[in-house]
């Protein structure tokens, strides 16, 4: 994806509405995790990194806190379907998806965008790139996004609706450094000041694009982002040698009316401090007959949360809300620490990931149209988790969970893991325009921590713990074009998905009787997926452009053993975000109007068939078929000037985003018809 398909890109999520095949949950509000050809795991935690792997200029993004980044000023968005087992091999079981930011340029360029749209939307984007000194070149880039709420609140305050307050600012220097030597460095930092959108509860009737929340769990978002990296290439005899020095981080503050009802009942907040650091080292060299490419990949990164749920307003000294948590008195145990209720639940963790990897591909030239490729990574990497979970009686006293007797709610684990995956590819050309191929590819993701409510010693304990997944996926397939107006990509594939992970919801008995719904991330046994997928593009007249993917896929849960006590429950369920067909058709015309004039009109629309939003596969979890539609038609004055009119959700679908269990099931909503007016001028 380049170009004007990124025009409408706010965020990461905003990509898959381009892409068969391609989906995405949006957890909490404001968290990506991506599924590929109907594999990744749907998770809200943070400590859990996406299925796809997520990069940002060569860089990994372990979270999917940092998956949903402000998009601005990218040169294009690659997409990697199918596991990835070596240079994108980390975290990468359903495949990879890798934005590409503007470069800096030697000569002079500039660009100025303003956009505003309903719901009062202020889209304001700028960048200016050019010589700085001899070898030096530079870039600075900036976007401010403001947005009132787009869900109407049907309970209370109109901010929990999710409310928009973003900037970001990227810079960037190259240096020319000789001999074939170059240097460029990155940094950017963004903030969201905004509102997080409150959940909806399926108990509740409301309208279309509405929720029902009192002004209790409204909560304003203090969320930071920053990055730095170093990117040095050079020449070292035959070989390329690319050395990727990288510093990502982010703190987090935020939280929203958990049970997503009017009543007091819950509310939640996340405290969460992140760094990582990584560092890429490799080379390239290319031979009679092939090329080869070996590398070293390092990471460690350190996690910290403060997970707080409470009921009506919130002391900020004691935590103690002024009403009762359902969940807090079920969490106290046969030793109470004081006579008054248990009404919050403060869960803190502590996670460190140190990760070493070694990897390599190798192409062989097997005559002048076969092309065979082997590759493989080994990947070590060490877990350390710590943390507890505290109940806050109403007088200010805590206590350590201890539900059930089984011990106090503090502990510390390691998961070590040692995964080799692989892949081999052959690729044969036929004639001048057709390439077939066959490939094996492997993929996994690592296992970790879950950072819901600590019940009690067992949640530390190996028991408590979430294992890695793995995927073999095997696919052949065919590229080709017929002639310059029509070119396709064929594609037939299986995957066997050993240990995914899934959310498990585990009902939680509550002393005066009854249940709330329990959430952690667990491994079912194994499933498959197969399917087709199919994408053209064809320029049948002269400014016409016409492109469309279709992906039919099959999905089915193979559960023997127990998980949740019920194995019945997911045996033979498809997974969750695995719609069976979902099509993209995209048409754009462009017209001349005179030497420095000219229009276009671009529709593009996606079709999803029905999916669930977790493993269990109930009905009263379905999204519903639904289709997208996005419309845009610009204007060019001058080779400087352009005028643009663009909608987004047309058809005004309301659809989840995600979903969890507590008091029943409560979804994240999408944002109903938008449209709006830009402007932009360039140099």
């Amino acid at each position: 994806m380049s170009g004007d398909e990124l025009v409408a890109v706010d965020g990461a999520e905003d990509i898959v509405l381009r892409l068969a095949g391609v989906q995405v949950a949006i957890s909490n509000g404001s968290q990506a995790t991506f599924q590929i050809r109907g594999v990744g795991a749907v998770d809200h935690q943070a400590l859990t990194p996406s299925g796809a792997a997520v990069h940002v200029d060569g860089v990994f993004l372990q979270t999917n806190v940092q998956a949903s980044l402000l998009a601005y000023d990218l040169a294009r968005v690659e997409v990697l379907k199918g596991p990835q087992g070596t240079v994108q091999g980390r975290n990468a079981s359903s495949g990879s998806i890798n934005f590409i930011t503007e470069r800096p340029t030697n000569d002079f360029e500039a660009y100025a965008d303003a956009s505003y749209g309903r719901f009062n939307r202020w889209d304001l984007q700028a960048a200016a790139s050019g010589k700085v000194a001899e070898g030096v070149s530079g870039r600075i880039a900036a976007r401010y996004l403001k947005q009132d709420a787009t869900l109407e609140n049907a309970g209370g305050p109109k901010d929990a609706g999710g409310v928009r307050d973003e900037y970001g600012v990227r810079a960037s220097l190259t240096f020319d450094l000789g001999e074939g030597s170059e240097l460029l460095v990155r940094g950017h930092l963004e903030a969201d000041n905004g509102v997080n959108p409150a959940p909806r509860n399926s108990a509740l009737v409301v309208g279309d694009h509405q929720v029902s929340v009192g002004a209790d769990g409204v909560r304003p978002t203090d969320n930071d982002f920053q990055g730095l990296s170093a990117e040095y290439s050079t020449p070292w005899g035959a070989w390329r040698i690319t050395s990727l020095t990288a510093a990502e981080g982010f703190r987090q503050r935020y939280g929203f009316d958990f049970d997503g009802t009017p009543t007091a009942i819950a509310n939640l907040s996340y405290n969460r401090d992140y760094l990582q650091l990584s560092q890429e080292l490799y080379g390239r060299i290319d031979w009679d007959g092939g090329n080869t490419l070996v590398g070293v990949s390092l990471a460690e990164d350190d996690f910290s949360q403060d997970y707080l749920i409470w009921c009506g307003t919130l002391d900020p000294v004691t935590l103690a809300g002024t009403c009762v948590y359902p969940g807090a008195p079920g969490r106290v145990g046969p030793t109470p620490a004081s006579t008054a209720r248990a009404v919050s639940l403060l869960t803190h963790i502590e996670q460190t990931r140190r990760m070493g990897a070694v990897y390599a591909t190798v192409d062989f030239d097997l005559g002048s149209r076969t092309t065979l490729t082997l590759g493989g990574r080994q990947t070590f990497e060490r877990i350390d988790g710590e943390g507890f979970g505290k109940h806050i009686y109403a007088d200010g006293v805590r206590a350590l969970n201890n539900r059930s007797g089984a011990g106090l709610a503090q502990g510390a684990n390691t998961i070590d893991e040692d995964r080799f995956t692989g892949m081999a590819a052959l690729r044969h050309r036929i004639g001048d325009h057709l390439l077939a191929y066959a490939s094996l590819g492997q993929g996994y993701k690592s296992g970790g921590f879950n950072g819901e409510v600590a019940n009690n010693v067992t949640h530390y304990q190996d028991e408590g713990l979430f294992g890695a997944e793995s995927v073999d996926a095997y696919e052949v397939g065919l590229k080709g074009s017929l002639g310059k107006a029509l070119s396709f990509d064929a594609a037939a594939f299986l995957q066997n998905y050993s240990h995914p992970q899934a959310r498990i919801f585990v009902a939680f008995p509550l002393p005066g009787g009854g249940s709330i719904t329990s959430n952690s991330l667990a491994n079912l046994d194994a499933a498959t997926v197969m399917g087709l997928d199919v994408s053209a593009r064809w320029r049948p007249l002269e400014g016409l452009n016409i492109t469309s993917g279709v992906v039919a896929l099959d999905s089915e849960i193979e559960q023997r053993t127990g998980a949740s006590a019920n194995a019945a429950v997911f045996n033979g369920k498809p997974l969750p975000f695995a719609s069976r067909l979902s099509a993209t058709l995209g048409v754009k015309q462009e017209w001349k109007l005179g030497a420095e004039m000219a229009a276009s009109v671009e529709i593009f629309a996606k079709h999803q068939t029905a999916y669930y939003l977790d493993a269990e596969g109930r009905g009263d979890r379905r999204q519903d078929p639904l289709t997208l539609v996005d419309a845009t038609a610009r204007l060019v004055l001058d080779r400087q000037t352009e005028l643009s009119l663009w909608a987004r959700n047309l058809t005004n679908e309301d659809y989840a985003l995600s979903g969890y269990g507590f008091i029943g099931y409560d979804t994240f909503r999408s944002q109903p018809i938008l449209w709006g007016v830009s402007m932009r001028a360039t140099r």
